[in-house]
């Protein structure tokens, strides 16, 4: 019995991740954002830990993969669609997309599939062992996440960021999750300067933007997180 409970330690911790996953999209379709990057955050933790047990206690199975997997696509791919397609309810329309604008919420989906699509590749990219090709999805599900809280608590941004824009972000975003583009990751093997410039730099800034900016920041820590891969990568 006790070799039974360890083992299925991992997948009892990405069931958390799920779960929250779960709540978050809730909250997500109640318009109630803070609550879904809450439990999108708490999430992010959950799918962290799972892995980090299922090495430790040297218990990894092919069903935990799978498991994993699962969960992140709720978490990290249904959650921020779920936001987008409570932001699609709330934003302006400009008068060239009126004749959609019944259809438009349902664009947010695309989130989701290009986050399957991501997780998909990643399982079999032997490539991605120690960085990323593409965007990971907690990232682009915590960019979400940020923006609508931005959008949501800012009048000013909402009078100039419409429809178009965030229909445009859905789509590059999307694919930015399955594109070749390669990405640093922010594991260290060591902590000398050398090895982690590129990752010591990431992180300064990104403080300095949530200390200005708290977690409404985290949309632009994201967007500067892509900028850096892309102008780096090579070095990285």
């Amino acid at each position: 019995m006790p070799n039974i409970i360890i083992r299925n330690i991992p997948n009892g911790i990405t069931s958390c991740n799920l779960f929250c996953g779960c709540i978050a999209s809730y909250m997500a379709f109640q318009s109630d954002f803070r609550l879904a990057m809450l439990f999108i955050v708490l999430g992010a933790v959950f799918d962290f830990f799972d892995g980090m047990s299922a090495r430790l206690l040297k218990v990894s199975s092919p069903i935990g993969k799978e498991l994993d997997s699962l969960a992140d696509n709720i978490t990290f791919g249904l959650a921020p669609s779920a936001i987008v397609f409570s932001l699609f309810k709330e934003i302006h329309i400009p008068d060239f997309m009126s004749g959609v604008s019944g259809c438009l919420p349902y664009a947010a989906f695309i989130i989701s599939v290009f986050s399957a699509l991501r997780l998909a590749k990643f399982n079999l990219d032997e490539r991605q062992t120690t960085s990323f090709i593409g965007m990971p999805t907690p990232a682009n599900a915590l960019f979400w996440s940020s923006l609508a809280i931005c959008i949501d608590e800012s009048h000013c941004m909402s009078q100039y960021f419409n429809a178009f824009y965030l229909l445009l972000l859905v789509v590059i975003m999307s694919l930015l999750l399955v594109s070749e583009l390669p990405m640093f990751s922010l594991k260290f093997k060591n902590l000398t300067w050398k090895d982690n410039k590129i990752k010591y730099i990431f992180l300064a800034v990104s403080v300095a933007l949530l200390l200005v900016y708290a977690i409404n920041g985290l949309a632009a820590v994201i967007i500067w997180y892509i900028i850096l891969s892309a102008f780096t990568f090579k070095k990285s």
